[in-house]
């Protein structure tokens, strides 16, 4: 869960994790929408996924006993070279250096290190620095400390260098922030999207499930794509569901617009309330769909871009059953 995500954000849902999953077995026996339900809103749903296929591979493989070397551990779902070092070393007292972004700051301001280290190549020549550094018996203390240090002192902005234990032989002290040198960024696309909250005669509203592979895997969503050129949102939304669910739909007023920041992409989700015209819904592209009461819709789990969408349902029957 800490992985691209901050600690004060992960602990609540570490605890919830641990008191509706205890054990591995638990994990294994779970079913997947369960495992992303109980992860909804921390992102990076992949995540998920592997720490269940990696529940299921440990309980009928192992016999519920975790791998303790390297190479083990590495050949389990979502696991790689850093998780793996920071296991062996921490858990096990292997001697494997870690190298996450802490410990690629520290190493970069010390040695100088004036390559880009967004580029695979020169992540191995720093992984290469942290192994030769490693006091052999110590990984884990030293793992720590520097991972500590990274976190602590040698931060991002405003490092404390006067304090830092290292100052007297960082070639990066005069200028910290001169390091890591990484690529230039290329600028964060927007992506429009047009999508439906398709209600039928039993006002129940209709979702799909996406495809395990890919972004938001295995979640739920109201159905819908990108825009096309020279393509209105509500021409968008028609063809879209057309093409997903085989449905001819009205598309009528718009609900809302979610906003929503992933890693590469930035969301413009634009929601429509809409009927169905002509057809019965088929899971053409997607992985599956249901029919659901307002009320029903929190048991599946979606995005947090969707999550919205729920909220902004939930929101409108509640408005509209305090008017009747």
């Amino acid at each position: 869960m800490l992985q691209q995500t901050r600690v004060d954000q992960v602990v609540p849902y570490f605890e919830r994790f641990l008191k509706r999953f205890p054990t591995i077995k638990a994990l294994a026996e779970a079913d997947q929408q369960d495992v992303l339900k109980a992860w909804e809103g921390l992102g990076y749903y992949t995540r998920a996924r592997n720490l269940h296929k990696t529940a299921i591979y440990l309980h009928g493989e192992c016999r519920g006993r975790f791998p303790k070397t390297y190479a083990e551990l590495l050949a389990l779902p979502g696991i790689g070279p850093y998780t793996a070092a920071a296991i062996a070393s921490l858990a096990y007292g292997s001697d494997h250096a870690v190298l996450d972004g802490n410990v690629i700051r520290v190493l970069s301001r010390v040695f100088a290190f004036t390559a880009p280290v967004t580029q695979a190549r020169n992540k191995q020549s720093l992984q290469a620095v942290a192994e030769a550094l490693l006091p052999p018996g110590r990984a884990a203390a030293f793992n720590e400390g520097i991972m500590e240090l990274g976190a602590t002192v040698c931060k991002p902005r405003k490092p404390l260098c006067p304090c830092c234990p290292l100052n007297h032989v960082c070639k990066g002290r005069n200028d910290p922030h001169a390091y890591p040198v990484k690529d230039k960024k290329k600028p964060i696309p927007t992506v429009v999207v047009g999508a439906a909250a398709i209600f039928d005669r039993r006002k129940r509203v209709l979702i799909t499930r996406r495809h395990e592979k890919g972004l938001l895997g295995g979640l739920w969503e109201f159905p819908g794509g990108k825009l096309e050129a020279d393509e209105t949102l509500e021409s968008c939304t028609a063809r879209e569901i057309r093409e997903e669910l085989g449905l001819d739909i009205a598309v009528g007023e718009e609900l809302l617009v979610v906003h929503h920041a992933y890693s590469h992409f930035k969301l413009e989700m634009h929601v429509f309330t809409c009927r169905i015209t002509k057809g019965r819904p088929r899971a053409i592209d997607c992985a599956d769909f249901a029919w659901c009461r307002i009320d029903e819709l929190e048991v599946y789990p979606y995005s947090r871009a969707d999550l919205y969408v729920v909220d902004a349902l939930k929101g409108a029957e509640t408005l509209n059953s305090r008017k009747n």
